[in-house]
């Protein structure tokens, strides 16, 4: 019994086999996707900011005033997402940048890198304000670097004054030159220079650290250095050719 129902189910299986189509037909090549379009303005994407068709899509609005980001909840997070494309393919709700395949991040592209940088500070709008991706925030920041090391895009370098003390004119060295008639009197030229006495304590101290290399002191150092008088010519020459004359 056993033995015909299994010869039953393998003739069943094997018509079942030869009825159905192979393998083959039933898969199907998968659609080659489509490459991304190609702009007209890649290698010169300044000029798309001027045409009219930039003009009838943005206006005089910058290109991320009307972008919305899309996020659970009712708190956006922190960081926009990474990239907006990847392998050919453009999420859903892309960044201002990716969605305008037209728009290309370049430093000579100034109207749309003033976009990005606050009129008022300079400063870099930063990506969860505008909504553009990681990648294209990344971007920007270098283009904006680069313009302004290139001088296209000017930028203001504040002064800050010290707030507690005017460092200008505090020291003596930085301050009004002193007349020249001090120089007559002796005096040197700044105040500093002149010869100050250390106090007893000190010099008590240094004796007693150094007794054992310190010499006697026969009295006050001089002033100045004695001068060695000048002998004439006739006699330096008589001193040379002495010993030469002697027996």
């Amino acid at each position: 019994m056993f033995q015909l129902s299994y010869l039953y189910i393998r003739h069943t299986f094997l018509i079942i086999n030869k009825t159905r189509d192979p393998l083959q037909t039933l898969c199907t090549r998968a659609v080659p996707e489509d490459s991304l379009p190609i702009s007209p303005y890649e290698n010169e994407p300044w000029k798309y900011l001027d045409s009219e068709e930039y003009q009838s899509r943005y206006g005089s609005r910058p290109v991320w005033a009307d972008y919305r980001r899309n996020h659970k909840g009712g708190i956006p997070p922190q960081r926009t997402r990474k990239t907006c494309i990847r392998k050919n393919k453009v999420a859903g709700n892309p960044c201002p940048i990716c969605r305008d395949h037209k728009l290309h991040v370049d430093f000579r592209n100034v109207k749309l890198l003033e976009q990005f940088v606050c009129a008022h500070t300079g400063i870099i709008f930063h990506a969860p304000y505008t909504g553009v991706c990681m990648k294209q925030h990344k971007k920007l920041t270098q283009a904006i670097e680069k313009a302004r090391e290139c001088g296209l895009l000017s930028y203001h370098i504040p002064q800050v004054e010290p707030r507690d003390l005017d460092f200008s004119t505090s020291h003596g060295a930085v301050s009004a030159t002193p007349p020249a008639p001090t120089l007559v009197s002796g005096d040197p030229w700044y105040p500093w220079y002149n010869w100050k006495q250390p106090p007893e304590r000190e010099l008590s101290r240094l004796r007693r650290l150094y007794q054992g290399n310190l010499l006697e002191e026969s009295g006050p150092p001089p002033e100045s250095m004695p001068e060695v008088p000048s002998r004439p010519s006739t006699e330096a020459s008589t001193d040379h050719t002495s010993p030469q004359s002697a027996p």
